[in-house]
């Protein structure tokens, strides 16, 4: 189980990732769509949606210093263990505590408001649960290590990085805590689902607007005539 979970799993979430999204996108363009849902309900969004964003970009920079950089880069910046522990506690609770608020009110807004509810596919929701259990796995495993008993940049840093380098070793995943590995099994989840979902809109970054001409408005006269 262990060989799946942590040598097999994560190439065949990376493939689905990759592979569904790019048939998506020159299959199936026409249904690369957010399903906006901002002409349903703005009050809780403007609220809820800068929250939830903010929250996500600042756990990702964790994420990538965290797992992606090996311990020798920071330590030759002049980071010890402690600092970074330290870093990695107080501003990953407060990362957390905003991302979570966010996601809970955009999932109070999404299953409260009819309209909303209504327009909320069953692979929705099963999407937001998967991100769910990634979100508080992630927010439990970080408040638990208060202490620092547990490295993560000497098991899961160096699983995922050699996953990326086509190197998997899945027996640096035997010995980590149960929270940490519902983290890791969530955020496959999500990459499984990502391509067939909604999510595909954090891809779509509209450089066109750039530089696109202004678009005129005119008004009219009673003779109707442009002013």
């Amino acid at each position: 189980m262990n060989l799946f979970l942590w040598g097999a799993l994560p190439y065949i979430a990376f493939t689905f990732l990759i592979a569904g999204t790019l048939i998506r996108f020159f299959y199936f363009e026409s249904n690369w769509t957010t399903k906006s849902s901002e002409f349903l309900e703005k009050k809780q969004l403007r609220i809820a949606n800068p929250l939830f964003h903010f929250g996500l970009a600042c756990v990702l920079g964790g994420h990538i210093v965290g797992v992606l950089m090996p311990k020798t880069w920071t330590a030759a910046l002049g980071i010890n263990d402690h600092m970074y522990h330290e870093g990695a506690l107080y501003m990953g609770a407060v990362a957390g505590v905003l991302f979570i608020v966010g996601f809970l009110l955009l999932m109070k807004r999404r299953f409260t408001v009819k309209a909303l509810e209504a327009n909320t596919s069953t692979l929705d929701k099963w999407l937001y649960l998967f991100l769910a259990l990634a979100i508080f796995s992630g927010m439990t495993g970080t408040l638990l290590n208060y202490a620092g008993f547990f490295d993560y940049r000497v098991s899961i840093g160096p699983w995922f990085r050699g996953l990326l380098m086509f190197q998997p070793d899945p027996s640096l995943m035997e010995g980590v805590p149960l929270e940490f590995k519902v983290h890791m099994f969530s955020w496959m989840a999500v990459a499984i689902i990502f391509p067939f979902s909604r999510l595909v809109h954090c891809l779509s970054v509209p450089l066109n607007y750039l530089t696109r001409p202004f678009i005129v408005y005119r008004k009219r006269d009673g003779a109707g005539r442009d002013k």
